[in-house]
């Protein structure tokens, strides 16, 4: 399993028609797989607990994914042995009347994380360019200067929006939160698979939106403003990842083993204690110790 073939260079010239939605590894058993991403969960923990006490750094995991990718089920599996007080999710639906009296990416910056946490966004700022695209008429509620009609919304429109979101996310990793994105890539046939589902389970009736069906019409809309968005904003800084989610364990697995990369290379540490502190530290344990005789 090399997940550094899954990060997107800005010079990829690809399609994601002719990128595997499946593993690409299938000599190893279900076991295993659990086994490995439970000890890439207890490492993530730990380092997750350091980035904690540090409180000088911070990450951000950016999830996008066609409709039943697996975010939710990727956030589920990857985060559940953390400490809650240092990971915060944030899922972003139709902006409100408020956000839209702001620009697009002012409701973004307002769930950025603070230092010492993980912040995950389930879907994120990347709708303005994936969605927005794909229904144009969008764009024209954000009321902005000059774009009256659907037909000012052009190639230089996205364009000037794709470099607007490079420039937030320099600025966010200048500041010190290192930026993750990750593509959960399926296949068209699962995700009909997993509608069914949906339907199908009465447990999971919650999940499924008729508004699902509608969107699965524009499926090849949806997967060109993907491959345009993932070339023009996968940066050195804030690199893309095009995760093979068919087999959904194989896609945590996967996620789970580049956030531990991540952490690693952030290599978060216990706040050193000075030589004061440390004798404060060494009086308090002798009281401790005396109220016991």
């Amino acid at each position: 399993m090399n997940w550094k073939q899954c990060k997107v260079k800005s010079t990829n010239d690809f399609k994601l028609s002719e990128i595997d939605t499946h593993s690409s590894i299938k000599q190893l058993h279900k076991k295993e797989l659990k086994a490995k991403l439970f000890n890439d969960v207890i490492e993530i923990s730990k380092l997750q607990n350091k980035l904690f006490a540090e409180n000088r750094q911070s990450l951000l995991i950016i999830l996008q994914g066609m409709d039943s990718a697996g975010k939710d089920g990727t956030i589920k599996h990857i985060m559940r042995g953390v400490n809650p007080q240092g990971v915060h999710v944030s899922s972003f639906k139709h902006p409100s009347v408020l956000e839209l009296e702001h620009d697009y990416l002012w409701r973004h910056a307002q769930k950025l994380p603070e230092h010492g946490q993980i912040t995950i966004f389930n879907r994120s700022h990347y709708e303005n360019v994936l969605i927005s695209k794909v229904h144009p008429e969008l764009v024209l509620a954000e009321r902005l200067p000059k774009i009256n009609s659907i037909d000012k919304i052009d190639k230089n429109f996205w364009q000037t929006r794709y470099k607007q979101i490079n420039y937030f996310e320099k600025n966010t990793v200048t500041n010190g939160t290192h930026i993750l994105k990750f593509f959960l890539h399926i296949s068209k046939r699962e995700q009909r698979n997993r509608f069914l589902e949906r339907i199908e389970n009465k447990e999971k009736h919650w999940k499924f939106s008729s508004n699902d069906i509608t969107e699965r019409k524009f499926w090849d809309d949806y997967h060109h403003a993907y491959e345009h968005a993932l070339k023009n904003t996968s940066t050195k800084i804030a690199p893309w990842y095009i995760i093979p989610a068919d087999e959904k364990l194989y896609a945590h697995l996967l996620i789970g083993k580049i956030i531990l990369e991540k952490l690693k290379k952030m290599n978060p540490s216990f706040p050193p204690i000075d030589k004061k502190e440390r004798k404060l530290l060494k009086q308090a344990k002798q009281k401790l110790k005396k109220e016991n005789k």
